[in-house]
């Protein structure tokens, strides 16, 4: 007899409270769903080391790099509003962006990471992380084009959604800040109340401090809290790259919309076309220099890039990626440094979103939201 869903969903969650029993990390905060029913929400685990505070499904969770989805779909926004346009070069809107060959990058070349320039750039260890201006000036004056943009895709974790901040608050209509633009564009009309760039006074109670364990080894710093990684504790940040806080519920609306065709509660965010386009492989079979690296570092073969328009993509054959095996090819959705991942699978209809209290190593994560979306896909696909 066929095993029933819920029992399978069990096993789900009994290997989240399993890789907690062994101190991977200390909770999570699980949400999946097929045809925009919601099978499962789960929190597992702990809020804190000391395993004293029971995780609650309404935690708020520091995204890092899951912040460049919304900076992305800000953008393609602002393209179908003919605010900017995939082909823009960048310097044209931000003129301190000079210098041979990265003058050359598009918008186009930042969304797919392949503007040319090395992904990986460490900010000064005592520079604050949490103003657009500060990072847009620090980006211009000290990452150059090492290669013709298009020539590589190389995974920039800083310095492509400076950049497309401040594209979005340069050519903005109304002169506001990056944040503002993203809680009135993006997260007012999704109804996502509980997602800020920074932690307001009333997410404050929930927020979970996130035990990075020295998995993240530079420091990524706010001005007005203490502590090497203090942006992610600032009450605000226009950190387009990272600076976003918010729930497993407030990501699930955000999926949502995506899996929706672009519109969720009839808040149109961006067409269904553009997330056709957005969802393509656009990084052809180029590996991704950063994670080829880390596959390297695994024995892993390097598997190709897999980039969409901002997105990552699950893209063909069988090798080692968050979004699993068994998911379908235009499986896309964004991750953040080693503890926070969303999908849609435009397919199979199913999202997924998943929020952990701490940081794994790049390539245990990679194993570990293989197994959980595939345990996924297998229970309701």
């Amino acid at each position: 007899m066929p095993e029933p869903m819920n029992e399978r969903l069990d096993h789900l969650q009994a290997a989240i409270a399993a890789d907690v029993a062994r101190g991977h990390y200390h909770g999570a905060v699980i949400r999946i769903g097929r045809g925009g029913r919601l099978d499962l929400e789960a929190a597992i685990g702990f809020q804190d080391a000391a395993h004293q505070k029971p995780l609650a499904a309404d935690a708020v969770f520091s995204l890092f790099s899951l912040t460049k989805a919304f900076t992305n779909l800000l953008v393609l926004r602002a393209v179908e509003r003919g605010q900017l346009a995939l082909t823009l070069r960048v310097a044209d809107v931000i003129p301190e962006f000079q210098g041979a060959p990265r003058d050359r990058a598009t918008l186009y070349h930042l969304l797919t990471h392949t503007a040319g320039m090395p992904g990986v750039w460490t900010p000064k260890p005592d520079m604050f992380e949490d103003d657009l201006g500060e990072l847009l000036q620090a980006v211009c004056e000290n990452v150059h084009g090492i290669v013709e943009p298009g020539a590589r895709c190389d995974y920039a974790p800083v310095v492509n959604h400076v950049l497309m901040g401040e594209l979005l608050r340069r050519t903005d209509p109304q002169g506001r800040a990056f944040r503002d633009i993203a809680r009135e564009d993006l997260f007012a009309p999704l109804g996502m109340h509980d997602t800020s760039l920074g932690v307001r006074p009333d997410l404050r109670a929930r927020k979970v401090v996130p035990d990075i364990r020295g998995v993240v080894p530079i420091p990524v710093r706010g001005r007005h809290q203490p502590g090497r990684h203090s942006l992610f504790e600032e009450e605000v940040n226009d950190a387009a790259h990272v600076g976003a806080c918010s729930t497993a519920a407030d990501v699930w609306r955000f999926a949502e919309m995506l899996r929706r065709g672009g519109t969720l509660d009839g808040a149109r965010i961006v067409s269904p076309r553009m997330l056709q386009i957005a969802r393509q492989n656009h990084t052809g079979d180029m590996p991704n220099e950063l994670y080829r690296g880390v596959a390297l570092r695994a024995g892993w073969a390097p598997p190709p890039a897999f980039i969409g328009l901002g997105f990552s993509l699950r893209g063909e054959g069988i090798v080692h990626h968050q979004f699993g095996t068994l998911t379908t090819p235009q499986t896309f959705g964004n991750y953040g440094a080693g503890s926070t991942m969303f999908w849609v699978d435009p397919e199979l209809d199913l999202s997924f979103v998943c929020l952990t209290t701490g940081l794994l190593p790049q390539a245990a994560n990679i194993a570990r939201f293989q197994r959980l979306s595939d345990m996924a896909v297998g229970a309701l696909a």
